[in-house]
């Protein structure tokens, strides 16, 4: 819930992502608790606490619907190896060797760098939890950071090495009783197994059983890489596992009828642009997704490769999606008129875009009076914005994390004139590199950076 405060936006360029309530050049948004209770152009006087919205975009709060938290612990450590060199470095050495401080260190450390970039959404893809510890250590993290989060149960490091034949643990049941008993609170469950990429194909099959089980959805790998050509999504629909609840990640290699059959049962993907072209995931299914109407979202994957911003990975699909356009225009000697996908249809993937995706569509993802306020302020008044002529296009291509102004979640203010609340960062900052420096002497790197593991080989 919100703190109980009133507070009104007052001038801001509103881009509210709602087609009833439309974009302003100059509005004002009422938060009433938890809650957005008003947009317009002028609210006129109000018993609130005024946010001064002059030179800034009011936006809804952007949404990550796949990111491996636990992973910030390693930042950028794998930033110069190829997908098989993380299964071998980040599986096969450093994932099996985590301790639950570690789990709680990095989660909260990604959680707060998602928060001071904007995003106020995040679906934590949380794949090693190697014991109960590791898994409630990552679960108090995401509560302590203030940040709206679905919680995506994923497996320990050793049910991940694929492919797997090992059973999905059952502490999820466990977990479920314990940290969600509610099905409307800031954090919610669901579960990330392995899919029929990663997993046997009786071993999906449970896996997917203990989620309906659980009545919690569902978010999986489908179409990464090479794992992905073997048509995982015909196979989850052949098997009454393709619904309207399930997030498809990644997509980049499965077949046109798969975007189809995910279309045509409800389902919506999730893409890691900036990842997947740097590690070889194969082309990137914004296009394929978007021409079909899919409810599309934008995510990070992991901050040991890229960046952990949401302003990169909308530049990203943005430059990915019209570089393959184009390039297949110059090879046949023709042009490209008009351009198939612009800066507002990415700032949609990454707002309600994303919160669909992340099954929270009713309760986030624009500034529409009823939801929830999640709420960003991105600054205007710099040498990189002005003079401010297209405000999507701005945010797209201009915007970065230190733009971010204020931010606020359920209603809550937790980023105000350019800083953090309520979180001390060198505090953070001390929990993180403790807990990465004894993670590298159990794994004997003596220099992450310049580490490169081997390939790893597919059993």
């Amino acid at each position: 819930m919100g703190d109980g405060a009133r507070y009104v936006i007052r001038g801001a360029r509103v881009l509210s992502q709602d087609r009833t309530v439309g974009d302003l050049d100059r509005g004002d948004v009422l938060v009433e608790g938890s809650t957005i209770a008003a947009v317009a152009p002028d609210l006129g006087e109000l018993d609130a606490e005024e946010i001064d919205g002059t030179d800034r975009i009011a936006l809804p709060g952007l949404v990550d619907t796949h990111r491996h938290s636990w992973q910030s612990l390693i930042r950028h450590v794998s930033t110069d190896w190829t997908l098989p060199q993380y299964f071998s470095g980040v599986r096969g050495v450093l994932g099996r060797l985590y301790e639950p401080e570690d789990m709680y260190a990095a989660n909260l450390l990604a959680m707060l760098d998602a928060l001071d970039g904007g995003i106020t959404t995040i679906v934590d893809w949380s794949h090693n939890n190697n014991t109960p510890e590791h898994a409630d250590a990552a679960i108090q993290a995401v509560l302590d950071s203030g940040i709206r989060a679905v919680w995506g149960y994923g497996n320990s490091n050793d049910e991940w090495l694929p492919i797997s034949e090992v059973p999905q643990s059952r502490d999820v049941v466990r977990i479920a009783e314990r940290w969600f008993p509610s099905r409307d609170g800031r954090v919610q469950l669901a579960l990330a197994p392995r899919g029929p990429q990663f997993a046997t194909k009786e071993v999906t099959l449970a896996d997917f059983a203990l989620a309906a089980e659980l009545d919690i959805p569902v978010t999986v790998h489908v179409g990464d890489g090479a794992w992905g050509k073997g048509l995982p999504v015909r196979w989850m629909r052949d098997n009454g596992l393709a619904t309207d609840r399930t997030t498809y990640v990644h997509c980049n290699a499965l077949a046109d009828e798969e975007f189809d059959i995910i279309r045509d049962t409800g389902g919506a993907v999730s893409v890691a642009p900036e990842l997947e072209m740097h590690m070889g995931h194969g082309r990137l299914s914004v296009l394929r997704s978007l021409e079909r109407g899919i409810p599309t979202s934008l995510s990070i994957d992991t901050c040991a490769s890229v960046a952990g911003d949401m302003f990169s990975a909308m530049r990203a699909a943005l430059a990915g999606a019209r570089y393959l356009v184009n390039i297949e225009a110059l090879d046949a000697d023709r042009a490209v008129d008009p351009l198939p996908v612009t800066s507002v249809d990415v700032l949609g993937f990454a707002t309600q875009g994303g919160a669909t995706g992340a099954w929270l569509g009713q309760t986030t993802g624009s500034l529409t009076p009823g939801k929830k306020a999640d709420v960003i302020l991105v600054r205007t008044d710099t040498w990189g914005m002005q003079p401010l002529n297209y405000a999507e296009g701005a945010v797209v291509e201009s915007g970065h994390p230190m733009l971010v102004d204020t931010v606020l979640v359920d209603g809550r203010v937790v980023k105000r004139h350019g800083k953090l609340l309520d979180h001390e960062f060198a505090h953070v900052r001390r929990l993180a590199e403790q807990a990465r420096d004894r993670l590298m002497v159990r794994a004997g790197v003596e220099n992450p950076g310049r580490w490169q593991p081997a390939v790893y080989e597919n059993k």
